[in-house]
């Protein structure tokens, strides 16, 4: 190997230094490294639009499991017991469990029985035989929506996506 001082005149070869060097100036180098900085800066602040549609079902799951808690300890208990939901504040309680808080990016509806409505706030009553008031709690973020529902014979609660 030869280094660049003792290359003979008239040979060919990349020149290593010197005026006429290949390589990039630190001008160059920063405005590159803006242009990656600003295109990640980009991506984490939008976000996937797959995550918020996990986020939504996941809300739909933890609503669920709540209404499905609160049918069982009406069962269990021998007595009845509410799921309530506020809507406006985004939070529920399922039967005598603490109250639990939604994100409040969803925008969420309750569809049940007049009687069970005081205001914006309503409830879904289950009875001691499995039974319920019924009803349907609607979950929306981003274009998607899903409804939670509650079989009023039954008591049987079910998830389905309402965005198709």
């Amino acid at each position: 190997m030869t280094w660049p001082s003792e290359r003979k005149p008239g040979r060919t070869g990349a020149r290593w230094c010197g005026a006429g060097a290949s390589g990039f100036t630190v001008i160059e180098l920063l405005v590159v490294l803006a242009i990656l900085g600003f295109a990640l800066a980009l991506v984490v602040g939008y976000g996937s639009p797959a995550s918020r549609g996990l986020d939504l079902r996941g809300s739909a799951a933890v609503v669920a499991s709540g209404l499905r808690l609160t049918r069982s300890e009406a069962i269990l208990n021998n007595r009845a017991a509410a799921f309530g939901l506020d809507p406006a504040g985004h939070r529920f309680r399922p039967g005598s469990g603490p109250v639990q808080q939604l994100h409040p990016s969803l925008a969420i509806e309750l569809l049940t029985i007049a009687g069970e409505r005081k205001g914006h706030v309503g409830d879904i009553r289950f009875n001691p035989d499995g039974s319920s008031t019924g009803g349907q709690i609607w979950l929306a973020s981003g274009g998607r929506k899903i409804m939670v529902g509650v079989e009023w014979l039954t008591g049987r609660v079910s998830i389905a996506d309402a965005s198709r």
